[in-house]
């Protein structure tokens, strides 16, 4: 059998039409399962554009820079390349694994001048460890052939260059040569062979592939300084380094690709952190329309509330009652707002599109964000929290009218009835 307290706290809820004093409660009842549901909604989706965008850099990001990268101490080539790449392959979690070069230098051309990383890596295995060196990318890093001294440019730096395809540009190694006059810089003129996107503006503006054998020559090195490797699951990075730093012989230095980028993901994480809290306050504010919608109620069901206490009702019955019909609200407005929020976070790459058409705008020119569609990525992580908090703040408001109510005098209430 249900209880009394649940039925009086629905019927309290729809507050029926037959006055015009209850029909004004029913709309401030409605308005404030409205505040609830979209400030539930505007969290959902703002988190979920949010965690979009945090992908979408992220996995551009991860087409350059690999998941773990192993390399020797001190910028110097590892002692036994061999063995560093067959004991990284023995652990289950790495699926590539290939050996590379990092150096910094200048790279000129004419009066043109910049500073970049070289890398140098062999463009046989360089796609079993970034997604870059796949699809029509694996075509241009193939022209990267020893001892012909080409070289790849990202394409916003052969943009600030002014170089094409089958120029020449001239690399400055930082350790000069020692000489009779003092230390000459030591230059090469390369070839460009091609340029690459990778949708990332600090990898294109600063970043050239030449191969390893040629790198090694102008920066004198005995071979590869070390390792990059692909993992099953890029979230188990930071766990399958610990381990192979247990696992690899050799004095090595390993780096997983959360520390590669850790200033930048911990602002987004402090960004995303207080974002949530700001939305949040749209819901508390929400929520706590139910006091003055419950305080209403309470001003007006005097009567039934003194009636309910003839009949032997006692005070946390009374409480109870309009504890549930403040949970209703809350219940129904967080139910709407998570249907209307995850409506809205799946189908964003086709809403977006009908706003721009319908108003003329472009909210995201791909000349300044370098994507042209808005992300979306609801995740089950921030969807719940959202939604406990969102019922936690319309139960807590529901307290005080509650208790108001339990505590109204039966013979004071009738005594004008």
């Amino acid at each position: 059998m249900i209880p009394y307290e649940l039925l009086i706290g629905w019927r309290y809820t729809r507050a029926g039409r037959s006055s015009r004093r209850n029909g004004f409660i029913s709309f401030i009842s409605g308005v404030s399962m409205l505040g609830i549901a979209l400030g539930v909604a505007a969290l959902i989706i703002v988190l979920s554009v949010m965690n979009g965008f945090q992908k979408e850099v992220r996995d551009r990001m991860l087409g350059v820079v690999s998941h773990i990268e192993v390399y020797a101490r001190g910028g110097q080539a590892l002692p036994d390349i061999a063995r560093t790449l067959r004991q990284a392959k023995a652990n289950p979690q790495v699926i590539g694994a290939a050996p590379f070069i990092a150096a910094q230098a200048l790279l000129a051309r004419g009066e043109d001048m910049k500073g970049i990383v070289v890398r140098g890596i062999d463009p046989a295995l360089e796609h079993e460890v970034t997604d870059l060196a796949s699809g029509a990318q694996q075509a241009v890093l193939a022209q990267l052939e020893p001892g012909s001294f080409g070289v790849v440019l990202g394409n916003e730096l052969a943009r600030s260059l002014g170089v094409r395809t089958g120029d020449k540009v001239t690399l400055v190694a930082p350790s000069g040569q020692v000489t009779p006059a003092g230390v000459v810089p030591r230059l090469k003129q390369m070839t460009v062979v091609g340029t690459f996107d990778s949708g990332h503006f600090e990898y294109d503006s600063a970043m050239a592939f030449a191969h390893w054998e040629d790198t090694a020559k102008i920066f004198r090195l005995e071979g590869p300084t070390g390792v990059r490797l692909k993992l099953r699951d890029l979230h188990e990075a930071r766990w399958v380094a610990d381990e192979l730093s247990r696992s690899l012989t050799g004095d090595l230095s390993i780096r997983d690709w959360t520390r590669q980028n850790r200033t930048w993901f911990a602002a987004v994480q402090v960004e995303k952190r207080m974002m949530f809290i700001i939305l949040t306050l749209i819901v508390a504010v929400a929520a706590f329309n139910l006091v003055s919608t419950l305080v209403m109620t309470v001003t007006d069901k005097r009567a039934d509330i003194a009636i309910l206490r003839t009949l032997g009702a006692s005070p946390g019955s009374i409480m109870g009652i309009f504890v549930v019909q403040g949970a209703m609200v809350g219940v129904i407005g967080t139910l709407a707002g998570l249907l209307l929020g995850l409506g809205v976070a799946f189908n964003i790459d086709v809403i977006v599109p009908a706003l721009e058409r319908l108003l003329g705008a472009n909210f995201l020119p791909q000349d300044i964000y370098l994507i042209s569609r808005m992300p979306s990525d609801p995740q089950q992580g921030d969807i719940l929290p959202i939604a406990v908090i969102s019922l936690l703040m319309a139960f807590v408001a529901t307290l005080y009218p509650s208790w108001r109510a339990s505590q109204v005098n039966p013979a004071e209430a009738l005594r004008y009835e």
